[in-house]
């Protein structure tokens, strides 16, 4: 049944992953892509709108992907599976928090856990760059280059750049999002 799928593949998910929301995008590709739910395009696109609309990326995604899979329990199912971990973990850490902290072994453990995130979330950046820029997702495709891509790509960070050393502070990922969204629509649509 693919409600149960859903909320277990989802619960694997938010039980497994370190680092937030970002962290499990790369977890979600993986196992969105083994179960053919998404299409590595259609991936790319359930991240960009997920960014960009309100919330937890990774709650978004999962409710996305459930609604593609299976309506509105579809999304029910995902989003519970996605966000019960993170809660219970909440909730056993906030009535522990202060005897956890004291002992070298957890806080070891913490900061050994924060290069494997970013090494994570660094990886997914790059695979999901070369994947929409180059064509390439697996070691069988072939290479091809998408110049509108690039172009957006090269742009926006060109702006957030130049906005930074004229302004002296980071643009707004909202500014971006919304920056590449309109080059997306005007440059796609030629």
């Amino acid at each position: 049944m693919i409600y149960l799928k859903l909320f277990l593949t989802f619960l694997e998910i938010g039980a497994v992953s370190f680092g937030g929301g970002y962290g499990m995008i790369s977890l979600m590709r993986e196992k969105a892509l083994e179960n053919m739910w998404l299409t590595e395009e259609e991936l790319l696109n359930f991240i960009g709108v997920a960014e960009s609309t309100p919330g937890p990326i990774a709650v978004n995604m999962a409710t996305f992907i459930g609604s593609e899979q299976g309506g509105f329990f579809g999304s029910l199912c995902a989003t519970l599976g996605i966000v019960l971990p993170s809660f219970i973990i909440i909730l056993v850490i906030a009535a522990l928090f202060r005897n956890l902290l004291k002992y070298k072994s957890v806080r070891a453990f913490l900061s050994g856990v924060r290069p494997c995130v970013i090494g994570l979330i660094f990886a997914t950046g790059v695979t999901m760059l070369l994947s929409k820029l180059t064509g390439i997702s697996t070691v069988y495709d072939e290479f091809s280059v998408d110049f509108i891509g690039a172009a957006i790509f090269a742009a926006t960070v060109l702006f957030a750049v130049l906005y930074k050393k004229l302004s002296r502070k980071k643009p707004s990922p909202l500014l971006l999002v919304g920056i590449s969204a309109v080059l997306g629509a005007v440059l796609y649509s030629i």
